[in-house]
């Protein structure tokens, strides 16, 4: 009798602390709540400027200078967007800046990589002095005048040239990228050697597979600079009406609306401008719709690259 209850007694001791573990103390389910209510409150904190933004652009113009919209329009209206997607220029700069930002992110990863996987090979003599001027160009700038100056000497103003050759090594990517190849196992590198591997094979087959993680944090970050800028257009392609991009277009319109709504009456209430087509409109509601046109595409792009962007944040912050 003894014999048949030991084994089931000892099933029942071995269970017993699996059963304990997963036991709802009240500690545990005083921090749930917490943890919870906290995720939740950031979220919402981080949510609401976005639905803000996006009931302002949907809200009659007139009635949004009144204040008080929270995440639903009040009067609900398009035409803000009517305003915006009625300029002439929109798709071409559209085309324009999608091109762009596709052109930067291709190169800046391709040669930014190529060079942090130079700087972290052991064997490279000049790896460190390398680094380090890179690394000097992130505590020093030239400066806005000087880079004009460059860009017109080199003869790119007025050219495609003038987005993307600038851009080609970023010093801060480079950093990052050279810190994670640095991470993977040399016996990595020396085995493709021993199977006949160059530098630019191991490079662009082992290497930049490895680097999928990472190379998505990068780009997306490049993308969203590269999406969101418009000074480079104003400086040097604002004389090629072919080479404006969607972020320069919706800055000249703000900036004309803003101008024409100061100039219509001294008090904000009164400030209303007339797009194009004979829209009217404020610039406040004026400025949410140009916000949520630049910001879609971005938008869109990024669920597909979340699991990467995940992930690369998470090995970098345990290797690096």
């Amino acid at each position: 009798m003894s014999s048949t209850l030991a084994p089931k007694s000892l099933e029942r001791s071995a269970a017993s602390p699996r059963r304990r573990r997963h036991k709802w103390t009240t500690e545990r389910i005083i921090f749930t709540t917490l943890n919870t209510s906290f995720l939740v409150l950031l979220g919402a904190l981080m949510l609401y400027p976005l639905l803000n933004t996006l009931a302002i652009s949907l809200n009659d113009g007139m009635d949004a200078v009144r204040g008080g919209i929270g995440i639903w329009p009040r009067v609900f209206s398009l035409k803000n967007y009517e305003v915006v997607l009625n300029m002439d220029s929109i798709y071409q700069a559209f085309i324009m800046s999608v091109l762009k930002t596709v052109v930067v992110v291709a190169t800046n990863l391709l040669f930014t990589s190529m060079l942090a996987y130079a700087l972290s090979r052991k064997e490279f003599i000049f790896r460190r002095p390398i680094t380090l001027i890179f690394v000097l160009t992130l505590y020093f700038d030239a400066g806005l005048i000087p880079n004009y100056l460059l860009i017109k000497d080199l003869g790119m103003l007025n050219s495609f040239q003038a987005y993307w050759v600038p851009t080609i090594i970023s010093a801060f990517n480079l950093i990052i990228l050279r810190t994670y190849m640095k991470s993977i196992p040399e016996e990595i590198t020396e085995s493709a050697r021993i199977d006949g591997a160059g530098e630019f094979r191991t490079w662009w087959q082992i290497i930049m597979p490895l680097c999928k993680p990472v190379l998505a944090v990068v780009g997306l970050f490049v993308a969203v600079g590269s999406w969101n800028a418009w000074l480079d257009t104003l400086l040097y392609n604002s004389g090629d009406p072919a080479l404006t991009t969607l972020q320069y277009e919706l800055q000249k319109l703000l900036a004309s609306s803003m101008n024409a709504g100061a100039n219509s009456g001294n008090s904000a209430a009164n400030a209303a401008s007339v797009g194009a087509g004979g829209q009217l409109t404020t610039p406040i509601a004026l400025r949410s719709a140009i916000t949520m046109v630049a910001a879609v595409p971005i938008l869109l792009v990024y669920p597909f690259l979340q699991k990467h962007f995940v992930s690369g944040l998470m090995i970098g912050s345990v290797k690096g």
